[in-house]
């Protein structure tokens, strides 16, 4: 029996529910958590607390993914070219600084790469690039109703209207990495 050598990814790119769904699709991609990190308040903080922006944190995902499958470098292209990452804290109607464009790092290669592949990115961009790229401390995982949102919501209005053409760009830019 082989044991997978599975990675984590932490990521934001605005409400998590948008960057759930769009790696739910991602062959070699195992899990998808929603959550939260990045803030500076202690305690495990609530969605309602994350929602007032004044924690610090970013609603977030964490990505666990095989790398035999895919590599940590495609999994930051498809987050970087499936959201807005040159937009300061707001991904469309979403203000505040908890849908701020970041990458959580866990080690020194993925900070690495991601700097790799933001500064790649930017010619593609007419704005800069403002993710930031942070160390991960904590992820502090979302409440059930929050997991698999777009899976459980489909016909709700904000999966109709936000999250489908998100998942329409993925499938247009990178249909060979879906499952």
């Amino acid at each position: 029996m082989t044991t997978k050598n599975l990675k984590v990814a932490t990521f934001g790119g605005g409400c998590f529910w948008c960057t759930e769904a769009v790696f739910q699709e991602v062959k070699g991609v195992e899990k998808v958590v929603s959550g939260y990190s990045g803030g500076i308040v202690p305690g495990s903080p609530t969605y309602r607390e994350i929602c007032s922006g004044l924690t610090g944190h970013a609603e977030v995902i964490q990505v666990t993914f095989d790398p035999d499958i895919i590599s940590f470098e495609d999994v930051v292209v498809i987050f970087m070219t499936t959201h807005d990452p040159t937009t300061l804290n707001r991904q469309g109607a979403d203000r505040g600084t908890q849908y701020r464009s970041v990458i959580f790092y866990n080690d020194e290669v993925q900070k690495e790469i991601s700097e790799v592949v933001v500064k790649e990115l930017q010619p593609y961009y007419e704005n800069p690039i403002v993710t930031e790229i942070s160390p991960l401390d904590i992820f502090y995982e979302a409440t059930k109703e929050h997991q698999d949102y777009y899976k459980n919501n489909q016909n709700n209005g904000y999966c109709s209207f936000v999250i489908n053409p998100k998942l329409t760009k993925l499938r247009k830019l990178h249909a060979d990495k879906l499952k």
